[in-house]
């Protein structure tokens, strides 16, 4: 039993080692625009969306047969939100506006599981639709000065996404992004924290 059980993982092992050797990895380039609001675990305070930009570079590696890969990344994306801090008292009197703009900047790295339909008669050498998700992980650069905010330092979000490819080296996709974890609370409320609601479309092109 103990031999049979060894010459199993042997060859999963083995299997597993072909296909990442036979996996097709490459490298592009990938930009875009998000719209990016934030949820406080109360609704005290009232929020405004606020527009961002993302940029930096992907790396695809898809397993050939099967339309999985994965995708990872390496970018930089602001964030942001306005923030009604002025509409309220306990703001108000420190002399905060009605309209706080805050922008948080981020290095951030996905890295999301991804489903290509490739099997459709040479038609996806033109266009072949993708949905892709995972976790994405943000770690703060920088920030706008706002001392009414404590910053996390970094936050996890869950992604998920759809898109298409175009011509294999385009890539179009569209995604949301749910913050798993706090990225900024407020310093005169205890345990007033609030988590990332994102929105992209970004472009992407692959050499």
């Amino acid at each position: 039993m103990k031999r049979k059980l060894i010459t199993l993982l042997i060859a999963v092992v083995a299997l597993c080692g072909a296909s990442v050797a036979n996996a097709q990895f490459r490298w592009g380039s990938i930009a875009g625009v998000n719209v990016n609001t934030l949820k406080f675990k109360q609704d005290i305070l009232t929020i405004g969306d606020a527009v961002g930009a993302s940029a930096g570079i992907n790396g695809e590696m898809m397993f050939p047969g099967i339309g999985f890969g994965i995708d990872i990344g390496l970018r930089y994306e602001m964030l942001g939100a306005t923030l009604n801090l002025g509409d309220y008292p306990m703001w108000e009197s420190q002399g905060y506006a009605s309209k706080e703009r805050i922008n948080v900047h981020n290095i951030q790295i996905p890295f999301n599981l991804k489903f290509k339909y490739t099997r459709m008669q040479g038609f996806e050498d033109y266009l072949a639709p993708i949905v892709f998700g995972g976790p994405v992980f943000n770690i703060q650069a920088g920030h706008t000065k706002c001392d009414a905010i404590k910053f996390s330092g970094g936050d996890l979000g869950l992604t998920a996404g759809i898109g298409a490819e175009i011509f294999k080296r385009w890539q179009l996709t569209a995604s949301y992004t749910w913050g798993m974890t706090y990225t900024m609370k407020a310093k005169v409320l205890t345990d007033y924290s609030a988590r990332n609601r994102t929105w992209d479309i970004r472009v992407a092109y692959y050499f």
